[in-house]
């Protein structure tokens, strides 16, 4: 009897309620754990990647999230809405991101406004007026329980499962400094009227009764909340780049419907369906040509510099642009058959295969947090064990949990982040997040898109060959005004070329555009073809040896070769392709030198890359590639052990930006391709990937700098507090020196320049 297997089905969970990479790590763990199933939980775009056999339902795994003390849902699909693009008014996705983040930030501005005062008053002696300590009660009760409550959540979640992050630090340390706090005014001296607390750097045993640290349990909830909330600001989204994907594809469409044409969303086009493309307008989905013939432009799926003529019974792509004759198209794939939609699934798998980035301070707390507990509870015994008496042991031992706390923690990440970014934008560098930063760090590999990032993505006119006693200027002016007739991408860059070069064109008296073959009409008195040599073979013209050969020689490197011919003479051959970007040799030479080896990765032809690679000083290319075949690349090269980044603008390049390591986009791209990456390059200069670099690194390592010297100054004031020799004001000038250096350290970057 044959052994059924269970079939396998995928589903992937919004998971809410993570505070660290710690929190994916134990919702995976619990997933793993049940019979079937495989998971991985991404931090970074809250989502978990599930595959089960038919013995367990989504509503087992999303219980299974929730007993783990976090949310879970089934997210809802991801729609281009015509009525409104991505962020605007009606996007359900940019809604949800600020419903999400509204919250985190009425925290942080109750916080901020309540904790000011606290923590001047507790400073300054001249501002402590006879009941000022009540006053500090009654501003500090709201930051503590209401602004601190996410932390205090994630602590309880965290004991449940016996983990302890830096959620539980902070809990623990505002909690201990309240509740200490509340006992001294209540039971202790330090609610007498006049009490103040005075300037003494002095080190001294002190009962704690008249201690009061409410502007340490403010000040460190106001200081972590904003960390926490210019984080969430920066986290990137996953729904992002599959918006930009699904708003390139066109809104609506003309379909023809018994002999008359009817305007439909594509949303109601069925398989089946015929419909119009009209010059410039975006074909609307999948199809075959059954009618007409034009040039498409279809660079951004496929990356080819070169236009692609279609004709009858031709395939075209949804998204891609009419850039010639009239179309019409019988669709094929509609929907999510459809190779934009694909291109999406693509984008969202790489991103929720990628591995969460680990924080930090969330290693370091795993270990110092037990260790600060242990340490204060040993002091507790310590000192009851001597006799010292139950309130200076309890003095001693809340002493360790305060100091412990390091409100330079909260600012050491998001200053180094908020300066180094804020300096990256001066110099045309976004950095989305602090998990991008770990990359840079890594990256060995650096692979390059070539249309448009090591090229400038455009058609432009290189060279011009004539015979012998032809004027090249003549050429130009005859050509360029034919072809300026025309719409065609390489026309225009043609006409572009002879207007630049010889100035205004005079209009053709007579033209035809011959579709595949070029365009033919008289200019100022002489018949001109202009095209390729079958159009002039058509008019029993043959080219010159000497134009034979230059032909030849452009079309192994690459570039396209034009045929002009007038008065039954073919007298020129024009060279056109998309031109190298003159910064891009100089680029790919700066990040050799930062110990990347760079490859040129295209879905143009060999030959086009591999000129374009020789120009530039790249010695390994990957040419006519697909999109898809671009993430397989990215991740055949991250199997081989090495860390990916990858440079890209289109479409095409938008998965595998988001599958790489480090995924750098050209600003002067795609929405797609800018929403993947976790850089973006604002003017578009390859150049400025080495400054970016540069900087993710160089603010790395001011945020492991901060982090070190936040803990440092604290592990080290830790021996006095458990000495019970630490009063209020040292505890106080130590948090207060530390935030200083760490703010201090992180300005540094505002020095930071580009390379010359």
């Amino acid at each position: 009897m044959a052994t059924t297997v269970p079939d396998t089905a995928e589903v992937e969970l919004a998971i809410g309620g993570m505070t660290c990479a710690s929190c994916a790590a134990r919702i995976e763990k619990k997933l793993n754990r049940m019979d079937g199933v495989t998971a991985t939980v991404n931090y970074a775009t809250e989502k978990a990647k599930v595959s089960y056999t038919g013995d367990v339902s989504v509503p087992d795994l999303i219980a299974t999230v929730e007993a783990t003390g976090y949310t879970a849902r089934e997210p809802e699909p991801v729609r281009a809405e015509p009525a409104s693009g991505p962020g605007g008014p009606g996007d359900p996705d940019a809604a949800g991101e600020a419903d999400e983040l509204r919250p985190l930030r009425q925290r942080l501005v109750t916080a901020v406004v309540l904790a000011v005062p606290v923590i001047a008053t507790a400073m300054v002696p001249a501002l402590q007026f006879e009941y000022w300590q009540w006053l500090s009660l009654t501003l500090a009760a709201p930051v503590v329980t209401y602004a601190a409550w996410p932390f205090h959540r994630a602590a309880f979640t965290n004991a449940r499962h016996g983990a302890a992050t830096m959620d539980t630090l902070i809990s623990v340390g505002t909690s201990a400094a309240f509740l200490w706090s509340l006992w001294a005014l209540f039971f202790g001296t330090a609610g007498t009227p006049g009490m103040t607390h005075p300037f003494e750097l002095t080190i001294a045993r002190s009962d704690g009764a008249g201690n009061i640290y409410l502007e340490a349990a403010a000040g460190v909830t106001a200081f972590i909340l904003a960390g926490r909330y210019f984080e969430a600001r920066s986290k990137r989204k996953a729904g992002a780049a599959l918006r930009a994907l699904l708003e390139l594809g066109a809104k609506d469409v003309t379909v023809l419907r018994d002999g008359r044409e009817e305007r439909i969303a594509v949303g109601e086009l069925k398989a089946g369906d015929r419909f119009l493309v009209r010059p410039g307008e975006k074909i609307a989905t999948d199809g075959t040509v059954v009618e007409g013939a034009s040039a498409v432009d279809a660079s951004m799926l496929t990356g080819e510099s070169v236009p692609v003529e279609v004709g009858v019974g031709d395939a075209v792509t949804g998204a891609t642009v009419n850039a010639g004759g009239r179309l019409v198209v019988e669709a094929t794939r509609v929907g999510a058959d459809t190779q934009l939609a694909r291109m999406a699934k693509l984008v969202e798998d790489a991103q929720n295969g990628k591995a969460a980035a680990q924080r930090l301070a969330d290693k370091i707390s795993a270990v110092f947090v037990p260790v600060v507990i242990a340490l204060a509870l040993g002091t507790l015994g310590f000192w009851l064990g001597n006799g010292a008496g139950l309130t200076a042991a309890f003095t001693a031992a809340v002493a360790v949990l305060i100091i412990a706390c390091p409100c330079a923690l909260g600012l050491a990440t998001p200053t180094a982040l908020m300066v180094g970014t804020g300096r990256g934008a001066q110099l045309g560098i976004l950095i989305k997040g602090p998990e991008v930063l770990e990359s840079t760090r890594r990256v060995d590999t650096v692979v390059l898109d070539k249309t448009g990032t090591v090229t400038t993505g455009r058609m432009t006119l290189l060279a011009v060959h004539t015979t012998e006693g032809t004027d090249e200027d003549e050429v130009l002016r005859l050509a360029g005004a034919l072809e300026h007739a025309s719409e065609h991408p390489i026309a225009r860059a043609v006409a572009a070329g002879a207007e630049e070069r010889v100035g205004t064109l005079p209009a053709p008296e007579d033209f035809a555009n011959v579709p595949g073959l070029g365009v033919q009409g008289v200019v100022e008195g002489h018949a001109v073809l202009v095209g390729r040599t079958k159009l002039l073979a058509e008019w029993a013209m043959d080219l010159p040896n000497g134009l034979a050969r230059a032909k030849t020689e452009a079309e192994a490197a690459g570039r396209t070769a034009i045929a002009v011919a007038w008065d039954g003479e073919a007298r020129a051959v024009l060279e056109v392709a998309d031109a190298v970007k003159d910064t891009s040799a100089e680029a790919v030479t700066r990040l050799r030198a930062l110990g990347l080896t760079p490859i040129l990765l295209t879905g143009d032809n060999k030959a086009v890359a591999e000129a374009v690679a020789a120009e530039v000083g790249i010695d390994e290319v990957i040419a006519e590639v697909m999109p898809q075949d671009k993430v397989d690349v990215v991740r055949r090269l991250q199997d081989e052990g090495r860390s990916v980044a990858m440079i890209g603008d289109g479409v095409n390049d938008a998965a595998a930006l988001a599958r790489a390591d480090l995924g750098l986009a050209m600003g002067t791209g795609t929405d797609a391709a800018i929403e993947a990456g976790d850089l973006t390059l604002v003017r578009g200069d390859l150049r400025a990937a080495a400054d970016a670099i540069r900087l993710a690194r160089k603010t790395l390592g001011t945020i492991r700098s901060n982090l070190f010297w936040a803990f440092a100054y604290n592990v080290a004031a830790l021996p006095l507090a458990a000495a019970g020799l630490l009063n209020p004001m040292i505890a106080g000038a130590a948090m207060a020196f530390s935030s200083v250096f760490v703010v201090g350290n992180s300005l540094r970057l505002r020095g930071f320049k580009a390379a010359n």
